[in-house]
């Protein structure tokens, strides 16, 4: 069967591959301690999940604009304005099923064939994906676990290009839970600017940042508003992963024609899930918090876990809930790596070359679980890695 161009190096997400490879285990009667999936353990907060269901109660369930219900339009602009410290218009809001949709159509809607993108390795594979299927060209640019995972500024600047049509930021980020600097920040958007070119800022995990110490975001630095998409959503910060609910924040022009095609894809998302989402922003932040508290415990946990085990060394991560610890001493390739790990000790982990070849060298282990597993992964670790080693 022949394919367009445009599918053919599309490739899974490898958290999914891990996941299956590991419920095959645990269908032969294996225990397995789930480190691979990127998703909160908490249910969803429950004044939350009570206006979801009342909504749909209440038979708000058909159609609505493309572009989202008008009070959750508004209700987005407002929070995201305070939060970041200046304001949105409700019209520069598009709400889409997930915050995927914010990042594939203004990609879709800005970038050209043979356009060039910069975005981080490792990174989010989406990232990677979004690019090929507009037709532009990709351009990794490493982090740098010695700079707390940002960009190596030097290998940006080199690939700045006439070509450069996009740079895309995540931060908090993922893989690596790495928070970009202002300073470092102040200087993607001077090259964006003298560059005339877009930024999209992937701010999924804004919220989750850990020690008082916040993400700061681009689209506040002069001369950014009129060129940044600010992606967010709620799977992250309200434990809504499956309700799919995320919106971007965009000049109001491109937000017209995300809307365009947000109309030809998915036509809307749904409304129950809308006021879900008006309920979570307006609502107490109280269990946000609570959460955020939770999650620097477990990040401490397991951090100082894996730099007990003898050659691995792990970076403190500033935010998200993802420890990015190097194994390079082992010599086995990440893959290899893994997926030793899910066979031999029963602890299902990611390759860090899932989210590109930047992550060579590491893995990726999710802290949202219970500190009960995170002990136990860490103890099969050891002592699986200290066979290796002996």
């Amino acid at each position: 069967m022949e394919f367009a161009n445009r599918v053919i190096n599309l490739k899974a997400e490898g958290a999914y591959a891990m996941l299956a490879r590991a419920q095959e285990l645990e269908a032969q009667g294996r225990e397995v301690l789930h480190l691979e999936i990127g998703q909160p353990d908490f249910p969803t907060f429950p004044h939350i999940s009570e206006r979801g269901m009342q909504a749909i109660r209440d038979g708000q369930t058909r159609y609505n604009p493309p572009a989202g219900i008008p009070p959750l339009r508004q209700a987005i602009a407002a929070d995201a304005g305070i939060r970041r410290g200046m304001q949105f218009s409700p019209a520069q809001v598009v709400v889409g099923p997930g915050a995927k949709p914010g990042l594939f159509f203004p990609t879709l809607a800005l970038v050209e064939p043979g356009d060039e993108v910069i975005y981080p390795d490792p990174g989010f594979p989406t990232y990677a994906a979004m690019i090929e299927i507009a037709g532009g060209k990709p351009v990794p640019v490493p982090l740098v676990e010695d700079n707390n995972f940002s960009f190596d500024l030097q290998a940006f600047d080199e690939r700045l290009s006439k070509r450069t049509k996009m740079i895309i930021l995540n931060s908090p980020a993922n893989p690596t839970g790495g928070v970009i600097p202002l300073a470092d920040l102040e200087h993607i958007a001077e090259a964006a600017q003298s560059h005339d070119c877009w930024v999209i800022s992937d701010e999924i995990y804004a919220r989750l940042t850990y020690d008082n110490l916040p993400a700061p975001s681009i689209v506040t630095l002069p001369g950014m508003s009129e060129r940044t998409i600010v992606v967010d959503g709620f799977s992250k910060t309200y434990a809504m992963t499956g309700w799919r609910l995320g919106f971007g924040i965009m000049p109001e022009a491109l937000a017209k024609r995300v809307e365009l095609l947000l109309t030809h894809s998915v036509g809307c998302t749904a409304t129950f899930t809308q006021v879900a989402g008006i309920e979570a922003l307006t609502g107490d932040q109280e269990m946000v918090d609570c959460v955020a508290v939770e999650y620097q415990r477990r990040r401490d946990r397991i951090v100082a876990g894996l730099n007990t085990i003898p050659g691995v060394r792990c970076q403190v991560p500033a935010g998200a809930f993802y420890a990015f610890p190097n194994i390079k001493s082992f010599g086995l390739s990440s893959h290899q790596m893994a997926a030793r790990l899910l066979d031999e000790a029963g602890v299902a982990v990611l390759a860090g070359t899932d989210f590109g070849p930047g992550g060579e060298g590491y893995l990726r282990l999710c802290y949202a679980t219970s500190p009960e597993i995170i002990d136990r992964a860490l103890e099969r670790m050891a002592d699986f890695l200290g066979s290796l080693r002996g």
